[in-house]
């Protein structure tokens, strides 16, 4: 689920920062992205 999450926010991402629409929201949805990435990564390390 959360890489469905993290997928389709860089995808949404990549189409603005193409398309030059959203301004800042681009920015915005890959730090999300990134955060999203981050504690999946922090989470399966504390799991293991």
């Amino acid at each position: 689920m959360l890489w469905t999450i993290i997928s389709v926010l860089l995808v949404l991402w990549l189409l603005g920062l193409v398309a030059n629409v959203g301004g800042a929201v681009i920015h915005v949805l890959l730090v999300l992205a990134v955060i999203a990435f981050l504690y999946n990564m922090i989470t399966r390390r504390s799991s293991v």
